[in-house]
Formats: structure tokens, C-alpha cells, sequence
């Protein structure tokens, strides 16, 4: 009886520049972008917006077991990929350093706990969030301009939507829901849904240049500074130990 919500994350107006990143003090990242590199805030094109976090916040019922596949978040030419990805309350994620260059990850979530992890060369570091989270930033401190997000729900019902403003979340039992989209920033906007048995449910979601300034996106000031616990690391290509 599994329903299916199909999305889509329009995008009215211009759309505006993001800023160039000076990688020059970089070369090992400066090289993976000879086009030039640009922050990824706002990814619009064709009356659509890419980034933006879709998740049912109201309307599901029972527990939702983590899965067991991790979640990669890769640092590739000293960028985040994905910039914003979803997770399981419970899920391991994995942080991956292909650069083989010093990197930090540095997650400032509210409430969980905060994480600062050092990656000196090309290797794999794992952790999971115990609370569902909307949304959890993370940042970089050795290269300033490496920014991303994480959205941390206690279920599988979400999405991120693509370049072409699209989204899916399948698998849905049928009901009526509150659906939450999240966009760094142009903030935070709740639509109801319901989604019939078998059905398919059509949702779209708008967003302007100038809801910028209205924008209150929840994020809030990290409750510790560091998580002093073990971290695990493997290299690159190995099996995470455990």
C-alpha cells in the first residue's frame, strides 16, 4: 500500500552569483577545479533550486530502525560532496578525505553532540547522531569556504532535491503529512500531503531571491566544543574497523 511523494523545488527570479573561492594558497585543490571554483549556497538554474532538505516532520507513526549502509560525505578538491545530505538518527556516516591534504571536519549541531575530527591525509572517519536534527552544519576550519549540512531524522522519509529542483520520497505509508523543506538560505517552509495507498502525490515547494532576508534558518551555537571521544579511522578503500 506504499505511497510516493513526487517533488519539485522551484525557484523565482534571478538567482544570485555565489562568491568565487581563492584556492591559490591550495594547489593540490586549486588543480581538481581549472575552471575556478564557487561557493554552492545557492545552486539555481532554470526555475529550479538544487540543496534543499525534504523530510516529513509530522504524520508517520512507529519506530524506524536505522539502516545499515553508511552515508558518505566525501572532501574532493577541498568541496564538500554532497553539500547537504540526509541521515538516520543512528546511522553510521562516513567522512572520506580523497584530497590526501590536512582537512578538518568540524560539525556544530545543537543537540547532539559536536564532533572535530583532524584528517591529515587520505583517510576515513566514521560517526552517528542519537537525535534527529534539522539541520547540523559542518564546516572545515583549515579551508574557510568548506561548508555543508547534514538533516538527521528518525526516519527514511526524505530527500534532497537535484539540480533540476527534483525530489522523491517513496515507500510511504499512506496518511497525511507534514512535509518540512529546508534551504541554507532561503530558510524553512511546511506544506500537508497525503498520500494515498499505491499513490502518488504531487508537492512542490517555491522559493525567490528575495525570501533571503526573511529567511530564520534554525541553526543554533554548538553545546561543546569538541567530542573528545575515540574516533575510528581506516584509509581510503579499507573496511571501516568496529
Amino acid at each position: 500500500d506504499a505511497g510516493t511523494i513526487r517533488g519539485m523545488v522551484n525557484f523565482v527570479g534571478d538567482a544570485p552569483a555565489n562568491a568565487a573561492i581563492d584556492m591559490s594558497e591550495e594547489q593540490v585543490c586549486a588543480a581538481k577545479h581549472p575552471g575556478g571554483a564557487s561557493a554552492e549556497a545557492v545552486v539555481a538554474s532554470g526555475g529550479r533550486l538544487a540543496n534543499v532538505f525534504i523530510h516529513i516532520k509530522e504524520g508517520l507513526t512507529g519506530d524506524h530502525p536505522a539502516p545499515g549502509g553508511q552515508a558518505l560525505i566525501d572532501q574532493v578538491g577541498c568541496v564538500y560532496h554532497p553539500h547537504v545530505i540526509g541521515v538516520q538518527v543512528g546511522q553510521e556516516i562516513a567522512f572520506r578525505n580523497s584530497d590526501g591534504i590536512l582537512h578538518n571536519i568540524k560539525a556544530a549541531p545543537t543537540a547532539n553532540r559536536t564532533f572535530n575530527i583532524s584528517q591529515p591525509t587520505n583517510m576515513t572517519s566514521t560517526r552517528t547522531f542519537t537525535t534527529a536534527e534539522v539541520m547540523v552544519p559542518v564546516q572545515c576550519d583549515v579551508h574557510g569556504w568548506m561548508q555543508m549540512y547534514i538533516g538527521v531524522v528518525a526516519h527514511p522519509y526524505f530527500g534532497v532535491s537535484g539540480a533540476d529542483g527534483s525530489f522523491t520520497i517513496a515507500n510511504l505509508p499512506p496518511g497525511t503529512y507534514t512535509v518540512e523543506a529546508w534551504h541554507e538560505k532561503y530558510g524553512v517552509q511546511t506544506q500537508q500531503v497525503t498520500v494515498a495507498p499505491n499513490g502518488t502525490a504531487d508537492l512542490a515547494f517555491e522559493y525567490s531571491a528575495a525570501m533571503a532576508a526573511n529567511a530564520v534558518v534554525p541553526l543554533g551555537e554548538p553545546i561543546d566544543p569538541h567530542d573528545h571521544g575515540p574516533v575510528r579511522t581506516t584509509a581510503v578503500g579499507s573496511p571501516a574497523s568496529h
